[in-house]
């Protein structure tokens, strides 16, 4: 019944925080990915995540994925296995990466004394990272006024650790959008899964949506599956039952 499995990749195939990888579930991942190139008969799994492009190409090649692009910076890039290939949205302006470097220089001057550190690797969006999600949760509304005040045109949203200040038109919806239309991929015979509010923008692109147990309830209401298991289990248990079906 598919074709294409769209996974998160933090809070889902790895923890949000810098704890291991576990190596020998995502080896389970890879297996499952090696076959449905090999056999085809089997969904392939590829990644759309707000990490940077070198940690979703390094992530991509880890779980044998040869030929799917995959969507990273929510939506700014997507890696082409194929072609070794970084494909910046073509909708991004000059006028706007000139802002997104002036906003992250005013987010370091501004945040600094909070101890919030800006995600490096980020091609056209901001990142702010600190390790105390409530320092986060009392940043990120003042930070989107601050942004309109001195008109840098960001969308803001928070994760568990981070920040992110994305561009107006891009999402991982449009990231996915590219990717499907790369591919040729019929979007009703995909899935996807994600734990955070920025999934959302995956819930709504593919026909089946599935989410760990460490979501948060806006994505578990969007959820058609909902493991009980955390984590990389949870999409492990969630290509189960895609299997299944």
């Amino acid at each position: 019944m598919y074709d294409l499995i769209i996974s998160d990749i933090d809070g889902c195939l790895s923890p949000e925080d810098s704890s291991p990888l576990s190596i020998e579930k995502l080896n389970l991942v890879a297996e499952h990915n090696r076959l449905a190139f090999s056999q085809h008969d089997r969904p392939k799994l590829t990644l759309c995540t707000g990490r940077p492009i070198p940690f979703a190409e390094g992530l991509c090649r880890l779980l044998q994925n040869p030929s799917v692009p995959c969507v990273a910076e929510n939506g700014v890039w997507l890696y082409d296995p194929s072609c070794n290939g970084y494909l910046m949205d073509p909708s991004i302006t000059e006028k706007q990466l000139e802002m997104v470097h002036e906003a992250e220089l005013f987010s370091l001057k501004t945040y600094r004394k909070d101890g919030v550190t800006l995600q490096p690797g980020k091609s056209a969006s901001v990142t702010l990272y600190h390790p105390d999600p409530k320092v986060l949760q009392r940043l990120a509304p003042e930070l989107q006024q601050q942004f309109d005040q001195h008109g840098f045109e960001f969308r803001v949203s928070l994760t568990l650790f981070y920040i992110n200040c994305d561009l107006p038109q891009i999402t991982k919806a449009s990231g996915i959008d590219r990717l499907l239309e790369v591919t040729g991929i019929d979007p009703s015979r995909t899935a996807g899964i994600g734990d955070t509010s920025s999934d959302l923008a995956i819930a709504e692109r593919v026909k089946t949506f599935g989410c760990p147990a460490n979501a948060i309830e806006s994505v578990k209401q969007a959820a058609h599956f909902i493991s009980e298991h955390e984590q990389i289990d949870g999409v492990l248990d969630f290509m189960q039952f895609l299997m299944d079906q």
